[in-house]
């Protein structure tokens, strides 16, 4: 298997591998800052990161803001000349001030995803920072592309393709996830297709990475055949020593079989991937549960309507009260059995020739 620097405009990653963005809490600086020095693209996520802050349940989106400008400065300071992205969901509310704190803060890469990001173009014309959507189907990048082109005359300058096997908010609909567990493949090929096309008529590279479910290196052999310049993986860096989540949250996977990794419904309006613990049994169950305090979070929420709070239950887990805690998870994490660190994620990926 060769592998090949992973490009992005004039951005260079020695290791084609970009690590998923974790919210909220599990990719923060230390996680993301450590994948951009060991050659790869370290990505913070944007989900009420500014939650440990004394004033985030008085002021989130000020509390929030304060702390993607610090994670990410220093991200970049554990990375030194590496990679530092961040992924910003459409679904959130304040999604434009967000992007821009990232910008300023200096992020090389906004992915964005949970959603289409159609004006992510707009609000980062007066910066460098590089975009790149996550798709999930033929549909979503062509309406993505197409718009971006048409309205800003931009194009992005790397695509992420999500397929079923991801962790967290999956870009399907429930009935579609087990139709494309069983083969994605020609969707990724109808993807590669379209971005193709936007590369040829921009006179650019546009390098499209895989995601959902990659955890071996056939995983990565398979994704580079088809044509992809790198993957992105995120489960496999939850259990490392490196990744900010508490040491439960990680136990938390390392103890998951195969039969506690379920679909569950999300007050972002989309299926999700999760580990099935005590709280989630009893979401599973009809329960729903009273937000104590609404944060204003994500764009389409009616607290008097959802089963629970999202911001509510990923706190739980980044705090490592993971019985009361919506726990996202990829296909794959019932294979990860013991802490690792990110040299052993890299390494086992790519070969320890790396």
């Amino acid at each position: 298997m060769k592998i090949k620097p992973l490009v992005i405009g004039d951005l260079k990653a020695k290791i084609p591998i970009v690590q998923g963005g974790m919210g909220v809490g599990i990719s923060l600086s230390n996680l993301a800052g450590k994948v951009a020095a060991a050659g790869g693209v370290g990505i913070i996520s944007s989900a009420q990161i500014g939650f440990k802050e004394e004033d985030f349940q008085v002021n989130p989106l000020k509390a929030n803001l304060r702390a993607i400008k610090r994670e990410i400065k220093q991200a970049k300071k554990i990375g030194g000349e590496g990679i530092v992205g961040i992924n910003i969901m459409t679904a959130l509310n304040n999604y434009k001030e967000q992007v821009i704190a990232a910008a300023e803060a200096g992020a090389d890469l906004i992915v964005s995803g949970a959603g289409l990001p159609v004006e992510l173009p707009n609000i980062l014309k007066e910066y460098t920072t590089k975009i790149a959507p996550i798709v999930s189907s033929e549909k979503a990048a062509k309406v993505i592309l197409k718009y971006w082109d048409k309205i800003t005359k931009k194009t992005a300058d790397m695509v992420v393709i999500e397929g079923p096997k991801a962790g967290g908010h999956l870009g399907f609909k429930a009935d579609e996830i087990e139709k494309y567990n069983e083969n994605y493949r020609e969707e990724i090929l109808k993807i590669k297709k379209v971005v193709n096309e936007y590369a040829n008529k921009y006179s650019k590279k546009i390098p499209i990475v895989l995601a959902g479910g990659i955890s071996t290196k056939e995983d990565v052999k398979q994704a580079l055949e088809l044509g992809m310049d790198g993957v992105q993986v995120a489960s496999l860096f939850v259990t490392t020593k490196e990744c900010d989540a508490d040491i439960k949250y990680k136990r938390a996977y390392v103890e998951a079989q195969k039969e506690d990794i379920v679909i569950v419904k999300s007050p972002v309006g989309m299926p999700g991937r999760a580990i099935k613990n005590k709280f989630m049994e009893r979401v599973m169950n009809g329960e729903k549960f009273t937000p104590k305090k609404c944060l204003g979070c994500l764009k389409k929420c009616n607290p008097s309507e959802i089963p629970y709070c999202i911001t509510e239950r990923l706190i739980n887990a980044a705090e490592g009260n993971v019985d009361e805690a919506l726990i996202f998870c990829g296909a794959n994490i019932y294979e990860q059995k013991e802490i690792t660190t990110v040299r052993e994620v890299i390494e086992k990926l790519f070969g320890k020739s790396i």
